[in-house]
């Protein structure tokens, strides 16, 4: 996988009346084939309510525009993702604390989010939605704040020509001091910088906690608003196109993360190294910038919809004409603790619902490292760039993705299969999953850790005997390659001198821990030179991407079906509340603990950690096959859990109403087993 501050409060009882002559009269105005219009169903806010606008108080209208805003969104958060790993590098974050810090979004939405989708439940859903999407812009401009309060940061300075020159002996001296291997253990200082500065970390996580208010109104309101007016037999269609144009997200915020860090962190500085060498930073704030503005301008045009849509209000006028006026007084109560109570209990006792929300749990656990981490995976596996990594995240399977919850959705509305088979379909697909993940598991590039790294240190106190007496605690990492072999810097490699050749590129020598001979005994020179030694697993990575593609297609075609089972297996007044208690328990029991759970581990695999005056920084090296034995594994062995749980949803859904005909099949069956 993986998904604010409050602009007002909505918690004000809402009573409906119910008005006979009003009803009749937009019955009658819909017989004449007129659209009726009340402030209700009125398209716009204020005196900007024309008619040309009401030309677009449709569903199609809706569920493009909340489709695009759920694009905009899901690219936000991918962006997140697809520059992780330079945020780790600019301000020194180990994974560990980033999880933490991706987690600041759930926390919030664990705590507001059924509150939230009750009472805005049952007010003016559009607006609500609009006033979290807010909330979101507010996420993306303090996102990129602290690039405007720190800036780029010293190292990313000493990488440039402007200020990276050594112009006299004495500047090219103490560099010589900061990398080279020294006899004398003062000679080298730890890394000040940024260690220690909490403050970066503490403006992110209070931007995903920001977020995460308005993530849960959109999430929870926007579908219970599409489901509602949206006749039953069009559903799976229409949200299977949200979903859609939803999915273009994830490929949009990864593109606009691989774009902006092929540009250097300031772009008006040029820097003396290219993108793929590890000490590269991107420019990770520019894309906050351009998505703030985006989502302000698709949130402002969403709240202009109508309370209910026209053709949706007259279809319910008929509905309670045909039922009655205490039909339904008694499915629109008044807003109260109380009744948010009770209907929270119907909620838990609901066997269908709860097995749904347990496999979805197990479910995103087990996909959340690939979701917030697939950037760094791609990185440390196969030994892509940053940028690189980003656009291959969000593109590749795009393609997949697409064809299987179209397809999903077409099939479902052709075909109207039942709930069982709905529900069936998901165990197939969580059996398709277990079996990718496991795959994962056994792909990967062999040489990903150079014999030279993984030799020379494991961590800052394992130390080479030729390079024991260096002190090399706080070189920073300067990859250099000798002969094949990747040294953490030109200290632990053990060289002691520089020289700077003709084109301006620098050659270490005198490097004692570089093999001096080959293996048939000819002479070879201990040099070594910038940068890590070039690596070629393209095979397997393309392995990798053909498992990621096919998990994509399969995975794609389970979304329609779980949604459907979700907000049929509920009354229709607990639909907004269903959606906010789901988003409650998966924010409780997998968005919270699994970034961090998952950090944990990743960070357990480093094997060189940046070592700073006021501890440990950012891991710039994992231990590749560890890595991926140990996420893999325990990611397939949740998506295992939540699969059993999709078996309980397929047990209990046998008479589960999922289209509007399928209650007059289920009466004729229940007549027959009476006469029987």
């Amino acid at each position: 996988m993986a998904l604010s501050s409050r602009i007002g409060v909505y918690c004000s009882p809402i009573r409906h009346t119910y008005d006979s002559t009003a009803e009749e009269k937009m019955i009658g105005e819909a017989n004449k084939g007129q659209s009726p219009l009340t402030n209700d169903t009125t398209c716009g806010v204020g005196c900007f309510k024309g008619k040309l606008l009401q030309r677009f108080a449709n569903k199609k209208a809706y569920v493009f525009l909340y489709g695009l805003l759920g694009c905009v969104l899901s690219a936000a958060y991918s962006y997140f993702n697809g520059t992780i790993t330079t945020l780790e590098k600019r301000f020194r974050i180990p994974t560990k604390t980033t999880g933490v810090i991706t987690v600041g979004n759930d926390i919030s939405t664990l705590f507001v989010s059924m509150v939230l989708s009750y009472y805005a439940g049952k007010g003016h859903r559009p607006r609500w939605i609009a006033v979290g999407v807010y909330t979101i812009v507010l996420f993306c401009i303090m996102n990129a704040l602290p690039h405007f309060l720190y800036g780029p940061g010293e190292d990313a300075l000493g990488l440039t020509e402007e200020y990276g020159r050594l112009d006299n002996k004495t500047d090219l001296d103490r560099h010589n001091r900061q990398t080279l291997c020294q006899k004398e253990e003062s000679a080298v200082k730890c890394d000040t910088g940024d260690a220690g500065n909490i403050a970066p970390q503490l403006i992110l996580f209070m931007a995903q906690l920001i977020s995460g208010i308005g993530g849960s109104l959109y999430f929870t309101l926007g579908v219970s608003y599409m489901d509602d007016n949206i006749k039953r037999s069009k559903t799976p269609a229409l949200v299977s196109f949200s979903y859609f144009i939803r999915m273009l997200g994830p490929a949009f915020g990864y593109a606009l993360a691989s774009l902006c860090l092929k540009f250097y962190i300031s772009p008006s500085l040029t820097p003396k190294i290219d993108n793929q060498d590890p000490r590269w930073l991107g420019a990770w704030w520019v894309g906050w910038l351009l998505l703030a503005a985006i989502m302000f301008v698709s949130a402002s045009l969403l709240g202009l919809f109508p309370k209910t849509l026209p053709r949706a209000a007259i279809r319910k006028a008929q509905e309670r004409a045909f039922k009655g006026k205490d039909a339904d007084e008694a499915h629109e109560l008044p807003a109260s603790f109380q009744d948010m109570i009770i209907t929270f209990k119907r909620l838990v006792t609901n066997p269908t619902l709860m097995c749904n929300n347990f496999a979805s749990i197990f479910y995103f656990m087990g996909y959340m490292p690939y979701w917030i981490f697939m950037p760094k995976y791609i990185e440390t596996m196969y030994k892509q760039s940053a940028s690189s990594a980003s656009l291959i995240t969000g593109t590749v399977g795009l393609v997949f993705s697409a064809c299987g919850i179209l397809i999903s959705g077409l099939v479902i509305t052709k075909f109207r299969p039942k709930a069982r088979s709905l529900a069936l379909w998901n165990v197939i697909v969580g059996a398709i999953s277990v079996l990718g993940l496991i795959s994962y598991a056994f792909l990967g590039c062999y040489t990903a850790d150079p014999q030279g790294v993984t030799r020379g240190v494991g961590d800052s106190t394992s130390i080479q005997q030729c390079s024991a007496d260096c002190y090399c605690d706080y070189v920073k990492y300067t990859p250099v390659c000798a002969h094949g072999e990747s040294f953490i810097s030109p200290c632990h490699a053990g060289c002691r001198n520089v020289q700077i050749l003709n084109n301006g590129s620098k050659l270490f020598t005198d490097c004692s821990c570089v093999k001096n001979m080959t293996d048939a005994g000819d002479p070879l020179p201990q040099v070594a030179s910038p940068g890590p030694c070039p690596v070629d697993c393209a095979t397997k990575f393309y392995m990798f991407l053909s498992v990621v593609c096919l998990l994509k297609f399969s995975g794609a075609t389970g979304r329609a079906s779980n949604f459907l089972v979700s907000v049929r297996c509920v009354d229709e007044e607990d639909k907004p509340v269903a959606m906010g208690f789901g988003l409650m328990v998966m924010s409780l029991f997998a968005f919270i603990p699994s970034p961090i759970f998952f950090g944990y581990i990743i960070d357990t695999t480093c094997l060189v950690w940046g070592k700073t005056c006021s501890g440990t920084g950012n891991c710039w090296l994992y231990n590749g096959e560890t890595l991926r034995y140990i996420l893999n594994f325990t990611s397939a062995s949740l998506v295992t859990i939540g699969t059993l749980f999709d078996m309980g949803v397929w047990f209990y859904v046998k008479d589960l109403k999922i289209f509007d005909d399928d209650e007059e099949e289920m009466t004729v069956v229940k007549d027959n087993e009476i006469k029987i």
